[in-house]
């Protein structure tokens, strides 16, 4: 196992130098020697060579696609940092070496106010010349990087200048700076008020049950007559959480601008459980004619029937996920979904020929077994289905999955192929007509790429929208539901999340749910303070 000895540097650094390390070598075993109070300095204003061959490909191909095994079993990096502050800018050198005498280096000078952006970027500039790997985000390690394109927007940059910044700064491969490009101008052509929300929330009621848990997936995925109680039990809770935080809504007059009704799979519930769940909603939610959004995930094909598709449709439900995750039945099987390819396609049709006129279909690049061929079949059937909207997702090998768990059962596309993959999407996509409006990333994600949602012109969804821009605060109802509460006047995001287990989540929603209305009356009631007391779980 590969080892990398980092000589002392201040902890502030630690979480980014790891997660960048990471990328390039994921099973490494990382230590970082004793802090030092002071970070050092050095004399010397040595450069790197001007042609620096790794950083030059810009293609995301790279000389050792699996790059993860370029480095012989246990081998040891050793990596140090130099520092050299001046009075406005600081100029930092990373050095990397190992017992075979290879060197590499990088170095960054950035304003002293970025020095951790600094350590960052030289870092990656010393991997990248070590391995030859490109990695398409650069330094950027947040779930978000569009967050980041808004900020300067807001600011007043422009756009050639954003492009720069983020590729010489930041690192990022050209294309990737499109990409952003062409998803914040969407996201503010479809929502031209996005900057100014944070006087509305939107809603997440989490519905834990599903037919079956996916290997890859983490989310709570409860079976209906499981050890987690009764689905009665659950839904009476529930249904009690919606209304006082109804009524706590209309006594502040806060509209909700969308509903998205997720899980697990809500429509696991039956027709009248999920008649029952719609109709509360619609009861209690104050302002219900200025909701501009309302969608159910119906992502399970085999949980989809005409009388739940009925029920949505009475209580004005505009927007549902059908999602197949692949159309190759081996597939399928491989990650637990006991459902076929036929039940996909049967289950849109009926949802098309009974009305629902805004469905969203799911993806995954890189599952087990796909390679490009598997990937472009499914895309045929899409081209087939032509869905509104389509979230192509790279898989991410989550801490928690059982996929990750048993990971050496599975065998995945390679970093390049999956590069492959995401190319010949973004080409696909154009060709037929959907754009890319929505896009976050995650931790161990197969080639350090990128989630993104496409839809055709009009079929957007808002709530994937601000969830991801956290332009507004997401008030979290039902098991496993995060609330992000932000603040309207500072913008400071404050978090508070729900148990994830049905039997835990019945037990004790009133003590989280009175916990959640202090925390939002602490928030909404005053001017935003220097520090805000957090209700203790």
């Amino acid at each position: 196992m590969l080892r990398v000895s980092i000589d002392p540097i201040h902890e502030t650094y630690h979480y980014d130098i790891q997660h960048i390390i990471k990328l390039f070598a994921e099973k490494a075993e990382i230590h970082f020697y004793d802090e030092a109070d002071s970070l050092g300095s050095y004399d010397s204003h040595e450069a790197l060579p001007p042609d620096h061959s790794a950083l030059s490909r810009r293609d995301g191909k790279t000389d050792r696609p699996e790059g993860r095994e370029s480095t012989p079993p246990g081998m040891e990096w050793k990596l140090s940092f130099s520092f050299r502050r001046e009075e406005k800018e600081v100029h930092v050198v990373a050095r990397l070496t190992d017992p075979m005498g290879k060197e590499a280096r990088g170095e960054a000078i950035r304003p002293l106010q970025d020095e951790k952006r600094a350590v960052g970027f030289a870092l990656l500039r010393a991997l990248t010349s070590y391995t030859g790997i490109v990695q398409p985000w650069g330094i950027l390690v947040g779930v978000r990087p569009l967050k980041l394109y808004h900020k300067m927007l807001e600011k007043g940059m422009k756009k050639k200048d954003i492009h720069e910044k983020l590729i010489s700064e930041y690192g990022l491969l050209p294309e990737k700076v499109r990409e952003m490009e062409r998803i914040a101008d969407r996201q503010l052509q479809v929502l031209p008020d996005l900057y100014h929300l944070s006087g509305e929330v939107s809603l997440y009621i989490g519905i834990p049950f599903c037919p079956t848990k996916c290997a890859y997936c983490t989310f709570p995925a409860y079976a209906l007559q499981g050890k987690q109680g009764s689905v009665d039990a659950f839904l009476a809770a529930l249904l009690e959480e919606i209304k006082v935080m109804g009524t706590w809504l209309t006594e502040r007059k806060i509209p909700v601008t969308t509903l998205y009704v997720g899980g697990g799979t809500p429509t696991s519930l039956s027709a009248d459980e999920l008649d029952l769940l719609l109709s509360t909603l619609a009861e209690v939610l104050p302002c219900r004619e200025k909701l501009k959004e309302l969608t159910v995930e119906a992502g399970r094909p085999d949980t989809i029937t005409p009388e739940k598709i009925e029920v949505m449709k009475r209580w004005r439900v505009d927007r549902i996920s059908i999602n197949p995750q692949t159309f190759t039945q081996a597939t399928l099987k491989a990650i637990g979904r006991h459902h076929t390819v036929e039940e996909t396609l049967s289950a849109y049709r009926l949802a098309r020929s009974m009305g629902m006129g805004n469905i969203n279909m799911d993806l995954i690049i890189g599952l087990p077994g796909e390679g490009m061929a598997e990937y472009q079949k499914s895309l045929l059937h899409i081209e087939e289905l032509m869905p509104d909207s389509l979230t192509v997702h790279t898989l991410s090998f989550k801490s928690a999955s059982t996929m990750t768990q048993k990971r050496e059962k599975y065998s995945v596309a390679s970093a390049e192929e999956v590069s492959r993959m995401i190319r010949y999407t973004e080409e696909w996509t154009e060709r037929h007509g959907y754009h890319p409006y929505y896009l976050y990333r995650q931790k161990n994600i197969l080639g350090n790429q990128e989630n993104v949602g496409y839809a055709l012109p009009g079929k957007e969804s808002l709530y994937n929208i601000l969830i991801m821009e956290e332009r507004q605060t997401i008030i979290g109802l039902g098991c496993g539901a995060s609330s992000k509460i932000i603040s309207p006047t500072s913008g400071r995001i404050f978090r508070f999340a729900n148990p994830k287990e049905p039997k835990v989540y019945v037990e004790h929603y009133r003590d989280y749910l009175e916990k959640k209305i202090a925390l939002l009356e602490e928030i909404y009631s005053q001017d935003e303070k220097e520090s805000l007391t957090f209700p203790k779980k």
